[in-house]
């Protein structure tokens, strides 16, 4: 995408590839990941790779699981990715082979691979990735790529997240050996478990108010069958 380009340009760009309204509660999930992206694109010395794909896929996929309708998140993803010059397929497909690789991973040894990656079988590509970005003095490193990471280890280690210690040595370790801030990693990923909790509170409490709007509907539509069915006459 052109340098020149401004956030304004790439939301016209958005919302005239996606032209339904967006629920306005995630609205702003949107437009700040879009945003987030935007100023990625447009750094000279950010370089798209799949572990920032990952980050970008699950990062959309978490805070829009509950959005309606479901047949937007699709058209959301797409505009997202294309209206900044990126292709949504390639993003997927990069996110899918990153955790398929993850996922074959033993938890044991997932650690110690990203800190020091072999670049054999179906990790290649990752391998090649780490260590382009491990020997970049000028890698951009972004929340998402951070995300990226995150979710690696979620899918091949999720013990090791749960442990707060274990989790903070093996962000320091993977951080150290990729030359990222690891300060600026760790808060990352605290902001973003913390923002997994809250969304799972309030996808708690939009059910909630979902269920109790049911009870209420049904309430008075019985209430109006009760009311179609009475006599209209006194015997």
């Amino acid at each position: 995408m052109n340098n020149l380009s401004t956030v304004s340009d790439t939301k016209r760009n958005f919302y005239s590839q996606h032209t339904r309204p967006i629920n306005s509660i995630y609205r702003r999930v949107v437009e700040e990941l879009m945003v987030e992206m935007h100023l990625l694109s447009t750094n000279v010395d950010f370089a798209y790779n799949p572990i920032y794909a990952l980050g970008v896929v699950s990062s959309f996929d978490r805070f829009m699981t509950s959005y309606r309708p479901e047949s937007d998140k699709q058209s959301i993803f797409v505009a997202l990715c294309e209206s900044m010059g990126g292709n949504a397929q390639q993003y997927r497909t990069d996110a899918t082979g990153v955790s398929e690789f993850a996922s074959s991973m033993q938890e044991q040894d997932i650690v110690s691979w990203l800190a020091h990656p072999e670049a054999n079988g179906t990790g290649a590509q990752i391998a090649s990735t780490i260590d382009s970005i491990a020997s970049n003095p000028k890698f951009k490193y972004s929340r998402l790529f951070g995300i990226g990471l995150f979710t690696i280890l979620e899918q091949a280690a999720p013990a090791i997240l749960k442990d707060e210690k274990k989790r903070e040595a093996a962000i320091l370790q993977i951080g150290e050996a990729m030359h990222l801030p690891t300060d600026k990693v760790q808060k990352d990923l605290d902001t973003y478990r913390s923002n997994l909790d809250k969304l799972v509170q309030m996808e708690a409490v939009m059910a909630d108010l979902a269920e109790a709007e049911r009870k209420k509907r049904e309430k008075r539509d019985l209430a109006k069958a009760t009311a179609t069915a009475a006599p209209t006459e006194t015997e």
